[in-house]
């Protein structure tokens, strides 16, 4: 995961899970922008084996990937596309 000065959020790797952001399982060769941080100004980032985070200026943060065992936050056994 990469953070430019605007704030966005770019991915690339290992697409399984979801874990890119991008809303499939395809692996990016080439750094691409997670869409969903578009009006977001990202602060901070985090990438887990198979999960990550992202951390806005207000405080906000926003999980994606594998959410086995609740490990994204949302209450829930679930694997999540942002």
């Amino acid at each position: 995961l990469a953070i430019t000065a605007d704030g966005g959020v770019w991915s690339w790797g290992g697409g399984i899970f979801v874990r890119l952001g991008h809303g499939n399982q395809q692996n990016q060769l080439l750094p691409r922008k997670i869409e969903a941080s578009t009006g977001q100004r990202v602060i901070a980032v985090s990438a887990g084996t198979a999960h990550s985070i992202a951390i806005t200026a207000n405080g906000a943060f926003f999980t994606w990937g594998k959410g086995g065992d609740g490990c994204l936050g949302h209450g829930e056994d679930l694997s999540n596309q942002l």
